[in-house]
């Protein structure tokens, strides 16, 4: 079973109702990349009259945690995933459409591969570039994400 679109939507509206109702969704998810996007409505705005920054974070991480998600999934390994830290930068308002993209999979893959061989926990940076709907970067945010195989 590998993950949609759509069986990530239903698993936004049970597990991460924020994303859900803020309205972070994937558009597209591949062996090595994801695409999330998030329309700027009241719900989800700042004072500014733009994105707030946890929303775009949210979208952000989503589009990586995602391809861990499939990656982990694919493995037919328990591992557990979290975020340790991350990094954002802001350049430009976040008005109307925002797609974030991580086409970090490759990375993804060798920490798994090392976390099973090992046996020990792997950390990996992933990064995600969000864009409006004119191709600007309004924002890039990097997450660093710790993999350990669980103990069966």
């Amino acid at each position: 079973m590998s993950l949609s679109p759509k069986k990530i939507k239903t698993y936004l509206l049970f597990k991460l109702p924020s994303a859900y109702f803020t309205g972070v969704r994937v558009k597209s998810i591949s062996e090595n990349s994801c695409v999330t996007t998030v329309k700027h409505r009241w719900i989800n705005q700042n004072p500014f009259n733009s994105m707030f920054w946890a929303v775009q974070g949210i979208a952000a991480e989503l589009s990586t945690g995602a391809i861990i998600m499939q990656k982990i999934e694919q493995s037919d390994q328990k591992i557990s995933m979290l975020v340790a830290n991350n990094k954002a930068s802001f350049t430009k308002k976040a008005k109307g459409r925002i797609s974030f993209s991580c086409t970090d999979g490759a990375l993804v893959d060798s920490a798994i591969k090392k976390a099973i061989h090992t046996g020990e926990g792997q950390t990996v940076w992933l990064k995600s570039e969000g864009k409006d709907e004119a191709g600007d970067v309004v924002s890039t945010f990097e997450f660093e994400w710790t993999l350990k195989v669980k103990i069966q």
